[in-house]
């Protein structure tokens, strides 16, 4: 079946490893993901927690490792058949982002289970994340909610400010912007303190100090802002 996948193998600007600030446990377990230390893992969080950055983050790792890595977002999967899922036991891993989305549809939650054991056989190493924990995400199904609950569950942590702001340097930097610490805490203390929330407050001062040629200060944040 060849069914077109948008954004199967889009990765987020930045994703990588190094880029996980306040969470090194759950590094370490991507890690062991990818080295085939482990051969599954499921995290969770809320909105803006940072779930897809991690997971394209862990396929970047894969990746530059020489592995086969694909990105799959479940709000996507669920507008298609079911049968999509047929195959992808044999990259080296998987990543489905938002599994929760596909919960409560039979057809889907079906499909899902049957290439989890694929995987096995495979030793497809899967990755999962969803807003809450397997017991608690909606599946209907229980074989398939207790086969995620089967490795390690972690649930991502809340960054400190600290961490936001470091998480804010070192993007504005990767992407060759001067951002010091001050301009950096207050974006921190007046928008939403959630990684994606900020980093796309980020993008959004990026592309006006391109344009106009300013540097990232504290009133050139709140004219583009509106603060």
């Amino acid at each position: 079946m060849d069914i077109q996948l948008p954004l199967a193998l889009r990765l987020r600007d930045g994703a990588d490893l190094d880029s996980l600030l306040g969470a090194r446990p759950l590094v370490a377990a991507v890690q062991a993901l990818v080295s085939g230390e482990l051969n599954q893992l499921y995290v969770h969080g809320d909105v803006g927690s940072g779930r897809t950055h991690l997971l394209s983050a862990a396929v970047r790792e894969a990746e530059n490792r020489g592995l086969t890595a694909c990105l799959l977002p479940g709000e996507e999967l669920g507008q298609l058949p079911p049968e999509v899922l047929e195959d992808f036991e044999h990259f080296a891993l998987i990543a489905i982002d938002n599994i929760d989305e596909l919960a409560g549809q039979r057809a889907w939650e079906e499909a899902l289970f049957h290439l989890y054991n694929r995987c096995q056989d495979t030793d497809a190493a899967c990755l999962f994340a969803a807003r809450s924990a397997p017991a608690s995400a909606g599946f209907g199904l229980a074989d398939l909610s207790s086969r995620l609950a089967a490795g390690p569950v972690y649930r991502l942590p809340v960054l400190a400010e600290d961490d936001l702001v470091a998480l804010l340097c070192q993007r504005a930097t990767r992407r060759g912007l001067s951002l010091n610490a001050d301009v950096a805490g207050y974006i921190v203390l007046r928008g939403e303190r959630t990684p994606a929330a900020l980093l796309a407050l980020l993008d959004t001062l990026d592309e006006h100090a391109l344009v106009r040629q300013r540097r990232l200060t504290i009133p050139f944040v709140k004219e583009v802002l509106g603060w």
